[in-house]
């Protein structure tokens, strides 16, 4: 699957299964805001792109909601993952959380609703991850 958007960016996928994903990067230098340390933005999009990935990888689904909370900076050079899982899914829709990291530390965390285009059955044995449903 090509995404432009991860390319320009310089991001990899690392892991791709139905509903999770890992997708990670380097900070470059143009990815820096005006303090010096990596621009929200290329932290949002990093996570976003697991997100679109987990979710897609169960059939077609866009973003409904989505909310990122930023924990610390990093610096050019440093290497940082985005880890996408489902937490609940449904019929129509899809709750991700993703956990952006980087040297074993939680730089920010990203959550996200899909709606799921073709509305299909959720499979047997696939509910709600968290809590262990079959």
């Amino acid at each position: 699957m090509k995404d432009p958007f991860m390319e320009a960016l310089g991001l990899k996928v690392l892991h791709l299964a139905p509903g999770e994903a890992v997708v990670a990067g380097e900070v470059r230098a143009e990815h820096l805001n005006l303090h010096g340390t990596a621009h929200g933005g290329f932290l949002y999009a990093l996570a976003d792109s697991a997100f679109a990935l987990a979710s897609n990888a169960r059939g077609p689904a866009v973003a409904l909601s989505c909310r990122m909370d930023y924990f610390r900076p990093l610096s050019v050079g440093a290497r940082v993952e985005a880890r996408a899982v489902e937490v609940n899914l449904s019929r129509r829709t899809a709750t991700y959380r993703v956990e952006v990291v980087s040297e074993g530390k939680l730089v920010a965390l990203f959550t996200g609703t899909v709606f799921r285009l073709g509305g299909e059955d959720v499979p047997a044995g696939v509910g709600n991850p968290s809590q262990g449903e079959a």
